[in-house]
């Protein structure tokens, strides 16, 4: 049985390739981690005592090889965040930009079929 396919919405378009759930709850895992950064960024930022907040920067490797990379420290919300995203293949490279929202939320409808 072939792995499903995840598939993440960019700004121009998307793209869908196969994905593990168990990678896809992982993926899951560390983005909530980085809202979770973006938020203490927000809140504590706000009065000046921010401490740096480590960068996320998640790896996946199977069928294809997917990055996804965040600074916390840079974005004034999570709601204004964006994550960098590096999808490739023997075939493809893709390099892109995306709303940290949009992605966690493509992540969510994703596992949803999982239960």
């Amino acid at each position: 049985m072939s792995s499903p396919h995840l598939q993440l919405n960019l700004p121009e378009g998307s793209v869908a390739f196969r994905f593990s759930p168990n990678a896809a709850r992982d993926l899951q895992a560390a983005l909530a981690s980085l809202m979770n950064s973006l938020k203490i960024t927000a809140t504590q930022g706000a009065a000046g005592k921010s401490p740096p907040q480590p960068p996320m920067e998640y790896r996946y490797t199977g069928e294809v090889f997917l990055e996804i990379f965040c600074n916390p420290n840079i974005w004034a919300t999570p709601f204004a965040a964006k994550v960098l995203i590096t999808l490739r293949d023997e075939h493809i490279r893709l390099h892109t930009e995306a709303e940290l929202t949009r992605i966690s939320e493509d992540v969510a409808q994703f596992l949803e079929q999982f239960g």
